[in-house]
């Protein structure tokens, strides 16, 4: 039967894989007790975390900052070389955390790379998958895969700020024409980010896009969906200063995140329908992806990036083994007890 919502995970069962986060979202804590146990499964050592507030506590959904550095939070060595390279030669301004991205099991940064990094490796790989995800990409073959990208970061005639994608494929049609696939993937992250008043540049930039029905409301500058709002400014930007002749934007994000899932649909909601001219918008489930690279091939790492993200009945026998256990702790010690609560 498939799931339309995870579990609660008991809060006893969070402390006892230490993934008791009391301000978790519903899949968060799943999230984050599947990635503990992906990482007790491998006999990864347990890593700190410091709160806001300055207390330090070892975490079950981070490694230790050795295994980090030996790349153990990717799931091939190759992964782990190719992340090197993109810290090495990041471009200038990019926002990467590197404590994030080597020790945090539970950050969508390392599962962007897990997920898109073979392409990078592999571009014939990135061709099929690209034809895969798209019909209309069919004779399209893939050039480049990037990642926390940005055409121009502070550039003047795109958002004026530092907006990046999480990835970004560029590809080529027969006839040459170019376009990309701008990617943003969360895991178990929300779509809010925090509030700072927007550059100027959009005032201007949203009624040219003309992407949205009504591209000042407040719901798109202010509210949840501030994010995909920049971004799809950032890729129409590019399309109208002549960078590509066509583009999309996507975004990669579990089923059972409701939160994404349901501000996917929200920002949906304020879009005109594109024309061959804009970008258009529109996003894969992770799940999805992950059966996609099967398709293409890649059975093998398939099975793992499930293993590693999405496979809930993990989270399932925790609870099972949790409800057991604290069954066999109620239970009567001889049969006199029975009898006299039966009486």
């Amino acid at each position: 039967m498939q799931r339309t919502y995870l579990p609660i995970v008991p809060a006893s069962a969070l402390r006892r894989h230490r993934v008791h986060e009391p301000f978790d979202t519903r899949f968060r804590s799943a999230a984050r007790t599947l990635q503990s146990v992906w990482r007790t499964a491998r006999g990864l050592p347990l890593g700190t975390y410091t709160r806001p507030g300055g207390a330090t506590l070892r975490l079950g959904s981070m490694i230790s900052d050795k295994a980090g550095e030996e790349g153990r939070n990717f799931l091939l060595p190759e992964i782990a070389r190719l992340a090197r390279r993109e810290v090495a030669y990041r471009q200038p301004g990019a926002l990467i955390e590197e404590r994030r991205l080597w020790s945090n099991l539970l950050s969508s940064m390392p599962m962007t790379l897990n997920l898109l990094g073979p392409l990078k490796l592999d571009l014939k790989l990135a061709t099929k998958m690209l034809r895969a995800m798209f019909d209309d990409l069919s004779s399209a073959t893939v050039e480049a895969v990037l990642f926390e990208y940005s055409p121009g970061r502070g550039a003047a005639d795109l958002t004026a700020d530092y907006t990046a994608f999480d990835a970004m494929l560029i590809y080529n049609r027969p006839d040459n024409s170019r376009g990309f696939v701008a990617v943003e993937t969360k895991y178990s992250e929300s779509l809010g980010e925090p509030h700072r008043p927007l550059n100027p540049r959009y005032a201007e930039l949203a009624p040219l896009a003309a992407l949205h029905k009504e591209p000042a409301a407040d719901e798109l500058t202010s509210g949840q969906l501030r994010q995909l709002y920049r971004q799809h400014l950032l890729a129409q930007a590019m399309l109208m200063r002549g960078d590509f002749s066509e583009g999309r934007f996507i975004v990669i994000a579990p089923q059972l995140n409701t939160p994404v899932q349901a501000g996917i649909t929200a920002y949906r909601s304020n879009l005109v329908p594109p024309s061959s001219a804009q970008v258009s918008f529109g996003s894969i489930l992770l799940e999805d992806m992950i059966d996609l690279l099967r398709h293409c091939g890649e059975r093998g790492y398939a099975r793992m990036l499930f293993e590693r993200y999405v496979d809930w009945a993990k989270v399932d026998e925790v609870i099972e083994a949790e409800i057991a256990l604290l069954g066999s702790s109620t239970q009567p010690a001889n049969d006199d007890a029975t009898a006299s609560v039966a009486a």
